[in-house]
């Protein structure tokens, strides 16, 4: 604003709070943090008020580190990482780590302090860009700009704001709880299609109109004996190639693909019948296979034009292509044949928390090659349609089986050879492009809902910088002129701080209080 709302003055983040911040007490005595004194990290930061921490601290750990006991209604702003910004007051007397910058209000309410702070979210986020790690220091939140109400209209912006947000609020909580059911109808429509209870209907109307379908198993068996044919055929162009006669028996050394266990899943409809991943994969080399290993694909491997590369990134949010895409030359890609994928194939990620998110590669990409961290299937052509086999996979039938094959603590990873053996539901195929049908529609009416519901809650945030951007710029609140001047107050505030500056520090008093 050009010219400052009558009774209001300029300042600093400073001039309205004593600022400290807090410390970590040594993490190799574990004595330290079996005390009663609440110490608050800044992950626990975000809620208006807080009443209690994640960890304690003892006496002694105050006494022995840079932690600090701040007095409840203090406000804590989070200085590092990826919580740069979030701000609480503290509904008790309580220790922070270092990352936090505590302020003591003196100049301001703390819900002013608080309101303020919070409509600067962002830009304290921006502050902090350029590093390694997001950072802004003591100094940059001391030296923070703000505007300063008379303290009787800082007691009514507060009040106007939280009667306008608790509004706004509300509508967030009842458009959070939309998404959450909508989330929830997508997993409870997976689970009617992958357990037969989505085409039940289509199915009894099959039977009443005697329609003879090849069923789920009679498909199987039939996939099955080609897939066996065919590697006869193979094998025996390679006798003929090499000049020999086949031994006897030699059929006998057909790799037969590993049959499913189905122990713990749920019955299937008739006509249905469980398979593995290795049975409806193709019989292709490399159908089913993962990501290259380590030096064989490295990231002075990537370029900015060539054959797009797939991540794990891709998988999880079915977007492939665009601006972010990495890629490698046409020769590169030629010696990664093996992780090879196309139109049509499954992609499955191997490692997260927890893995096995399953996507079809798209009609409209070109061929990619997948990276470590991701599985490709294949399927046999009839056997097991793509999109039916992305829904098993994120279905319970899909999670329930990769959660107890995952392994690792740092990193939680599915090996190739387990994921094979999972069980899959096989349904006619006439009923597969039925399901497919039917979840296709569903999920485009529920994208749609949850689009909606996305531009709301950004509408309702947007709504919500505006109403803070017009509290701290005094166009909340009409102004009374019978209120003291900000400029008053912060002179009143100058002269009580010199007096008291030698005992500001909240040690000491505080520790021996909490001790007691």
């Amino acid at each position: 604003m050009s010219e400052l709302p009558k009774g209001w003055s300029t300042a600093t983040l400073e001039d309205v709070a004593v600022w400290s911040s807090g410390g970590t007490p040594s993490r190799s005595n574990p004595a330290y943090f079996t005390g009663a004194i609440p110490w608050f990290k800044t992950g626990e930061l975000g809620p208006r008020v807080l009443l209690a921490s994640e960890e304690h601290i003892s006496v002694a750990a105050v006494e022995s580190s840079s932690a600090k006991i701040f007095p409840r209604g203090s406000v804590a702003l989070a200085m590092y990482g990826a919580t740069i910004g979030k701000v609480s007051i503290f509904g008790i007397d309580a220790a922070t780590n270092q990352a936090c910058a505590v302020g003591i209000p003196d100049a301001t309410t703390a819900e002013f302090l608080y309101y303020f702070l919070v409509s600067q979210e962002k830009a304290f986020a921006d502050a902090g860009k350029g590093g390694a790690q997001p950072n802004i220091s003591q100094g940059i939140v001391k030296a923070w700009p703000l505007l300063l109400p008379p303290r009787a209209e800082q007691s009514r912006i507060v009040a106007k704001l939280e009667e306008l947000l608790s509004d706004l609020d509300a509508g967030v909580a009842e458009l959070k709880s939309a998404q959450k059911k909508l989330q929830q109808y997508r997993q409870s429509l997976l689970k009617a299609a992958v357990e037969g209870a989505l085409t039940a209907s289509w199915r009894e109307a099959q039977r009443a109109s005697n329609t003879s379908l090849e069923t789920g198993e009679q498909l199987l068996e039939r996939i099955l004996r080609e897939r066996r044919a065919r590697w006869e055929t193979k094998q025996l162009a390679k006798f003929k190639e090499q000049g020999k006669t086949p031994p006897k028996d030699w059929q006998k050394n057909y790799p037969e693909p590993v049959a499913p266990d189905a122990t713990g899943l749920p019955a299937l409809p008739e006509g249905w019948v469980w398979a593995s991943v290795e049975q409806v994969a193709s019989d292709e080399r490399y159908s089913l296979a993962i990501g290259p290993f380590g030096s064989n694909l490295r990231v002075p491997d990537y370029r900015d034009s060539g054959v797009p590369l797939v991540f794990v990134r891709n998988i999880r949010s079915g977007k492939y292509g665009g601006e972010h895409t990495r890629y490698v030359t046409s020769e590169k890609a030629f010696e990664l044949d093996a992780h090879s994928v196309k139109s049509g194939d499954v992609l499955v990620t191997k490692m997260g928390e927890p893995p096995g998110d399953a996507d079809v590669y798209p009609g409209d990409q070109p061929p990619a090659i997948i990276t470590a961290d991701c599985i490709k299937i294949r399927c046999w052509n009839g056997l097991l349609r793509p999109h039916f086999l992305k829904s098993v996979i994120n279905s319970h039938i899909g999670k329930q089986q990769i959660e107890p094959i995952t392994q690792g603590v740092a990193q939680k990873k599915v090996s190739l050879g387990r994921f094979s053996s999972l069980a899959l539901p096989v349904p006619p195929a006439v009923e597969q492009a039925e399901i497919e049908l039917a979840i296709e529609i569903a999920n485009r009416e529920i994208n749609e809902q949850l689009v909606t519901v996305e531009l709301s809650l950004k509408q309702s945030a947007a709504q919500r910088q505006n109403i803070l951007r017009a509290a701290f710029a005094g166009q909340l609140v009409p102004q009374d002129p019978n209120d003291e001047p900000a400029s008053m107050l912060l002179e009143r505030i100058r002269s009580e701080r010199a007096v008291h500056a030698p005992t500001r520090k909240p040690r000491g008093r505080k520790t021996e209080e909490i001790a007691a």
